[in-house]
């Protein structure tokens, strides 16, 4: 069987495999075991990668295989890597692993929180993977009602306000990404031959100016929503906020990236002279969302809220990388959804671990708490660090590889789009010192905290994980913007040749 049929099967049968667990405990065992198991089948899709990279073979899409699904509409189960898919799959078997790891101690309805969180990874991975756009569309659909359901029964706050708002604006967000598909399906005979939803062949097809100037929006807008696009990114603060920590750290680092991954791998791709012509808008929105996000988060005195608002801002990166049409922008835009899916998944993880021993989120209630849990408290500095662009660390080599892009456009528009982003690192460094200042250092607010403990295993387990990643890409940058470029390589030459048609 072929190894990516493997990783999309693997999650759906176990979580099936969950559901005849007998016991939070035995459900716990086997949901840490199926998620280290993921890690270790994309790991095994990396080897097989750079085994057949190292062999000779560099086609734009590896191991592909392609099943008849529906061949009369054009429809197959065409599935294939590149880099930047690889890029995405292990970002989420790390995510997954940590996930289920911090999720220890949930104790309401165990199996089913734990089987809905694995299903959510059988959305991605097929989404990642897809080759066709009709089973792209299908996994980007699977992936919505566990995220409503994770909200809505375990959640907190107004958690049915945001599950029914999270679940309402991606249905909306599906629906504009249906209509762009369909006008694409329906534009991709125009050499003669029967329309199809298959991405390599359509890579080909040029599809009519005035059509990609239609269907563009569509594709972009209802992509960009799934990243929090401005305005449409309302659904993100409420849905973090509201959400179990796993289902947190899987919105933000995961669900996120898959609109910044449609946005690339279809809109773009297939539409490359309507992504130009669109390209001054969405640098417009993208410096609006990354400017915005990081002043709203400075209001905010809710960490959840914190960290949400704050992944408006940097996803806004990855929109600027995208638009800015240059290669590197492009890689740095994929390493900013790397980077931004281990750090926020770091954020909320810690968020979660001490919301769990102080019963508060509100940073007016927190003080002193690295003198009594030394360890989360460095985990929180981490990852507020690597927010902020610290040197060494995943976002300051993500971050600055969209800015050494953006500045190769030489034109004005580009270069005061380049410097507003820029601007935006001091607001976050406010932000991020603020908080932790105000919840680590000082006095010990509440007594009541001194009989708190540090982390457990299985958090520092998770935490240590992510660290890792985060450390590893930030002193080795080289490792994932080499696995990216390739597939940058093929994008940037399809815009370069609609520019010279142009």
């Amino acid at each position: 069987m072929n190894s990516l049929f493997l990783i999309v099967l693997w999650p759906a049968l176990s979580a099936l495999a969950i559901l005849l667990c007998k016991g939070a405990k035995q459900v716990r065992t086997a949901s840490l075991v199926a998620s280290a198991i993921q890690l270790g089948l994309t790991l095994y899709i990396a080897f097989e990668y750079y085994t057949l990279r190292r062999a000779g073979d560099h086609s734009p899409f590896m191991m592909q295989s392609n099943l008849n699904w529906f061949p009369q509409f054009g429809i197959s189960l065409h599935m294939g890597i590149d880099g930047i898919s690889l890029a995405m799959l292990l970002l989420t078997s790390v995510v997954v692993l940590c996930g289920v790891l911090v999720s220890w101690n949930i104790s309401y309805l165990t199996k089913e929180f734990y089987f809905l969180l694995i299903l959510l990874s059988m959305g991605a991975y097929g989404f990642f993977i897809s080759l066709d756009l009709f089973t792209l569309f299908f996994f980007l659909e699977l992936a919505v009602i566990p995220k409503f359901m994770l909200i809505g029964i375990w959640g907190s706050g107004r958690k049915e306000y945001a599950a029914m708002k999270l679940a309402l604006m991606l249905m909306g967000g599906s629906a504009l990404i249906l209509i762009g598909l369909l006008g694409v399906y329906f534009n991709s005979h125009t050499s003669g031959g029967l329309p199809t939803f298959d991405l390599l062949k359509l890579s080909v097809v040029h599809i009519p100016r005035n059509a990609q100037h239609i269907l563009f929006p569509f594709l972009f807008l209802g992509f960009g929503v799934f990243t929090a696009i401005f305005p449409f990114h309302t659904w993100a603060p409420d849905g973090h906020s509201s959400a179990p920590t796993a289902a947190s750290m899987f919105l933000a680092g995961i669900s996120m990236k898959l609109g910044g991954y449609g946005c690339i791998r279809v809109a773009c791709l297939l539409m490359p002279e309507a992504a130009q012509y669109y390209g001054p808008a969405i640098i417009v929105l993208a410096c609006i969302a990354i400017l915005y996000g990081a002043f709203a988060t400075m209001m905010q005195k809710d960490l959840k809220y914190i960290n949400a608002y704050s992944s408006v801002s940097h996803c806004g990166f990855v929109l600027l990388g995208i638009a800015m049409f240059t290669q590197t922008a492009l890689i740095g835009a994929v390493m900013q959804m790397v980077s931004h899916g281990l750090m926020t998944a770091l954020f909320f993880a810690v968020i979660g671990m001490l919301y769990e021993r102080t019963h508060t989120r509100m940073t007016a209630d927190m003080s002193g708490l690295l003198k009594i849990m030394p360890f989360l408290g460095t985990v929180f500095i981490i990852a507020g660090l690597c927010s902020l662009g610290l040197p060494g660390l995943s976002g300051f080599v993500s971050e600055m590889t969209i800015f050494m892009g953006s500045w190769q456009r030489p034109d004005a528009f580009h270069r005061i789009a380049t410097i507003l982003a820029c601007a935006s690192i001091v607001v976050t460094a406010v932000y991020i010192l603020r908080a932790a200042g105000k919840v680590l250092m000082g006095p010990i607010s509440n007594e009541h905290f001194r009989s708190l403990k540090d982390a457990a295993w299985n958090e520092k387990l998770a935490s240590v994980i992510l660290i890792l990643s985060i450390v590893l890409i930030g002193v080795a940058p080289f490792l994932l913007s080499g696995l990216i470029r390739p597939g940058a390589f093929e994008i940037m030459k399809t815009i370069a040749n609609a520019t010279v048609l142009n």
